[in-house]
């Protein structure tokens, strides 16, 4: 006997009309609608089986009426149908999760996040696409191809890097993990606005440990917090660490005290704070900062910004610096988004030790061997 899931995906048109029907009536007639109807309608928009305009209406109408947990579950859960995971054969995986749409305002210094905790013990991957609306910014491809490092490695060379002690750390692509989401990019710059699939697809966990999968993503508004831990534990993650970064990502301010989000394992969501002066990291920009002249251009048609590519070689640049022990923002960056780390996993006590550890791994320069092996 088929079930209500099933049944919704045998009439496209049907199940879009009655979505929409009720997702999009204004703000104060919209209707919620249930997992299965909003796992079916985004099933239904990757498999290019609902009319681009009812697709676009479908996330759009969501998004004004703000989605219910269940929408966004099942939003997430439709990705996920779609996705390609790979379980490699290491026990545990940090997956760094950084905004798809990359960064606008400051310097990226998260795409060398993975091979720094592959060098502390930890492997690690991060996944993304080159450029995505709305905010168009430098993502970790850009950073790492300017690097002379491959983001298009298939699951097969992902996996092996993963399981080869001497790397332990890959770059995956949402061409290679989620093809029919990674074709809906023009779309997505047609619809303009941040739909629930900008939430979502950090979310995926295309690559998997064997025993235990760690998520380290970011926010920035108060209203996120509950949502991404709620997701990352429908996706089946077994802990979260969920910091207050700049641009919503893995990287927290610079400059000041803050509070971010954990969950360990079935354990409930918990609040704590860091400071980056607890291990002497002083600088006076709360982000690593663009030079004034690669700034973008605030009045530039809705695409990326013309700076993009030279704004990725200067991260690159920084990036491996930073990997060979060059002592620079973008070290203080990764220095404090690896201890926060290593402390949530449980491997110090707390994140000054942390930060010890890490602080010498990366004036050793041995991470940028590590790095190079990958290259």
């Amino acid at each position: 006997m088929k079930n209500s899931f099933e049944t919704l995906l045998e009439n496209p048109e049907k199940t879009m009309i009655s979505i929409i029907q009720r997702v999009a009536t204004g703000p104060e007639l919209s209707k919620s609608i249930t997992y299965d109807e909003a796992r079916a309608g985004m099933r239904l928009v990757l498999e290019g089986l609902a009319d681009p305009v009812q697709a676009a209406v479908f996330l759009i109408g969501l998004r004004v009426k703000r989605e219910t947990d269940d929408e966004n579950k099942g939003i997430l859960q439709g990705i996920l149908d779609k996705t390609n995971t790979v379980v490699t054969d290491v026990d545990e995986l940090v997956d760094v999760a950084d905004p798809y749409n990359g960064y606008g305002r400051s310097l990226p210094s998260s795409p060398f996040l993975p091979v720094l905790l592959a060098e502390s013990g930890v492997p690690a991957v991060s996944h993304g696409i080159e450029t995505v609306a709305p905010k168009f910014g430098v993502t970790h491809s850009q950073v790492l191809q300017a690097a002379g490092v491959s983001v298009n490695l298939s699951g097969e060379e992902i996996w092996k890097q993963i399981c080869d002690s001497d790397v332990g750390w890959a770059y995956v692509d949402q061409s290679t993990f989620c093809p029919s989401l990674y074709g809906m990019a023009q779309f997505r710059k047609r619809i303009v606005k941040r739909a629930a699939i900008s939430t979502a697809e950090v979310l995926t966990g295309p690559i998997r440990g064997r025993k235990k999968t760690h998520l380290l993503t970011g926010y920035v508004h108060n209203a996120y917090p509950p949502i991404y831990t709620m997701l990352a534990r429908h996706s089946g993650f077994s802990s979260t660490l969920l910091l207050r970064g700049t641009e919503g990502g893995v990287t927290p301010s610079l400059r000041k005290r803050d509070e971010f989000i954990r969950y360990w394992e079935r354990g409930e969501d918990e609040v704590f704070e860091a400071d980056p002066l607890e291990i002497d990291i002083e600088q006076d920009n709360r982000l690593v900062p663009i030079p004034q002249e690669l700034l973008p251009n605030k009045n530039r048609d809705f695409g990326p910004d013309e700076n993009n590519s030279e704004i990725a070689k200067l991260a690159a640049k920084e990036g491996l610096g930073a990997l060979e022990g060059t002592r620079n923002a973008t070290s203080d960056a990764l220095l404090y988004s690896a201890s926060l780390t290593l402390w949530h996993l449980g491997r110090y006590d707390s994140v000054q030790k942390a930060a010890v550890v890490v602080r010498k791994i990366l004036s050793s320069g041995k991470v940028a061997e590590r790095f190079r092996r990958a290259a």
